[in-house]
C-alpha cells in the first residue's frame, strides 16, 4: 500500500506562486506520478504528470509554461511548482501513483493511490 501526503497549499492572490510537495514512503521510485485537482462542483481533472526517473512529462494545456512538475526519489517526494497563479487554478489538488501503466496517463482511471488532497485557494 502506497500512501501519499500532499502539502503546500494555501491561500494566494492572482499571480502569485505555491509550491506543493508529494511524500510517498514505500517504493515510491517505482511509480509514474501524478497531479490532480478538482474544483467545487467539478470533475477531478489532470494537471501534470512524471515519469519513474523524472525524464518524461506531460502537462495538462491550462498549466503548460506556468506549472512545474518534479521528483527526487532519494526523498521520496513528487513536487508541483505553480507559478503565475489565476483564480481558476482554486481547486483542491490531489497526488497519486500510478503502478500500472507503461506510459504516463493523464487519466483518473490509471491511479490506484491517492493523497487526501491540499487546498489552493487564488484570489483576484
Amino acid at each position: 500500500q502506497v500512501q501519499l501526503v500532499e502539502s503546500g497549499g494555501g491561500l494566494v492572490q492572482a499571480g502569485g506562486s505555491l509550491r506543493l510537495s508529494c511524500a510517498a514512503p514505500g517504493g515510491f521510485s517505482r511509480y509514474p506520478m501524478g497531479w490532480f485537482r478538482q474544483a467545487p462542483g467539478k470533475e477531478r481533472d489532470f494537471v501534470a504528470a512524471i515519469g519513474r526517473t523524472g525524464r518524461r512529462i506531460i502537462y495538462a494545456e491550462p498549466v503548460k509554461g506556468r506549472f512545474t512538475i518534479s521528483r527526487d526519489n532519494a526523498k521520496n517526494t513528487v513536487y508541483l511548482q505553480m507559478n503565475s497563479l489565476k483564480s481558476e487554478d482554486t481547486a483542491i489538488y490531489y497526488c497519486a501513483a500510478d503502478p500500472t501503466s507503461l506510459d504516463l496517463s493523464d487519466s483518473l482511471r490509471s491511479y490506484d493511490y491517492w493523497g487526501q488532497g491540499t487546498q489552493v485557494t487564488v484570489s483576484s
